[in-house]
């Protein structure tokens, strides 16, 4: 008989894994939001905070590998096989009932493990690591999604950029640092300012916010539609749209959430002024949502945190959904206008908006 397992996360209150996920509703997202193993053997988690986890073993029979496997609460985006190389044969993502998604790595069968130090331990709300005891085997980093947390506590405002890092990304974000949601389940609404005879600031260099803003919602519309999300642009090219019919084609549309994006200005005067803001009115949801996107933003590229706040924007004030407004930097800003004019520069921002509003969806969902 195969030895059989249960191996109970270190220091932590665990219940039973099977009731646990038992209760869960059948269509929720996974909790499963990014894992990885290191080129130390060591598997490492990102999940949705404060959920409890049970791992479990199974001993290889000769022809099959020693596999090891873990449940997490809600169905999976997508079940699939990713190949392994070293001591890892295959790591599968696979749903064994509805709504329950089993991460399971398979290991080649000539690796043999020690069960008996085998353990799950939590290292954060939403941080998990299992290190795999295996002896002269050879482990190549795999895995999927950002580990690092894209949904951080509040960060306090007039943070300044570390002294040697100014205005070079904190995190290189790629299309596949987008988080998973379920495809066709969510719709959004993005405003790019301005527009047509209304070119909003115009900063350093001669750079028109109507354009930066255009071509940053362009992009995270696109990020977001790769992700099966609905996207309605307020503004497709260089068009004018007054406040009002941007409020009536949001509230028309009835998204989960709307995101109207900016760039800041000042006097020419005063070039020391930089930083990102980001503004909701009146709601819980809003201000969740414009926390997560600044807060993917600062974690992302080199900018003062000028905070999170309330305002009563027109486009935030007169739509009926969880609303945001950003600024994404200072035109005017010595700092932040050469950013904003740069191409590169504002890809990464787009990922950031993108992976701030996925992740307010996976938690709102």
């Amino acid at each position: 008989m195969p030895e059989r397992s249960r191996l109970a996360a270190a220091g932590l209150t665990i219940s039973a894994a099977l009731l646990l996920l038992a209760a869960q509703p059948v269509k929720a997202f996974s909790r499963l939001a990014a894992w990885r193993i290191n080129g130390e053997g060591v598997l490492e988690l990102r999940t949705s905070p404060n959920i409890n986890l049970d791992a479990f073993y199974l001993e290889g029979d000769g022809q099959r590998g020693d596999r090891v496997w873990i449940d997490f609460p809600g169905s999976p985006q997508r079940p699939r096989k990713i190949r392994g190389r070293g001591a890892v044969r295959e790591v599968r993502v696979g749903m064994p009932v509805r709504g329950v998604t089993r991460l399971v790595i398979e290991f080649q069968p000539d690796t043999q493990l020690d069960a008996k130090a085998l353990s799950l331990v939590g290292v954060d709300w939403d941080s998990w690591r299992l290190r795999f005891p295996v002896e002269e085997a050879r482990f190549f980093p795999m895995g999927e999604g950002v580990l690092e947390r894209e949904f951080p506590g509040p960060l306090s405002p007039g943070t300044a950029v570390a002294p040697g890092q100014a205005r070079r990304p904190l995190r290189t974000l790629t299309t596949a640092s987008l988080p998973w949601v379920r495809r066709g389940a969510f719709r959004i609404v993005l405003d790019p300012g301005h527009g047509g005879r209304d070119p909003g600031a115009i900063g350093i260099g001669g750079t028109r916010e109507k354009d930066v803003v255009l071509d940053v919602s362009r992009q995270v519309a696109q990020h977001l539609r790769s992700k099966g999300v609905h996207v309605v642009l307020t503004r497709e090219g260089d068009v004018t749209v007054d406040l009002p019919p941007r409020a009536r084609l949001a509230n028309r549309s009835r998204p989960d959430a709307f995101v109207s994006i900016h760039a800041n200005a000042i006097s020419m005067r005063r070039p020391e002024v930089n930083g990102l803001e980001t503004f909701y009115f009146q709601s819980f949801q809003g201000k969740k949502l414009a926390s997560s996107i600044h807060n993917s933003i600062l974690r992302t590229v080199s900018r003062k945190n000028r905070g999170v706040r309330e305002a009563r924007f027109y486009v935030i004030r007169r739509t009926n959904m969880p609303a945001s407004l950003v600024e994404l930097g200072f035109l005017t800003g010595r700092l932040d206008a050469a950013d904003l004019a740069d191409p590169a520069h504002r890809r990464q921002l787009a990922l950031a908006i993108a992976v701030g509003i996925l992740n307010y969806l996976r938690l709102a969902g």
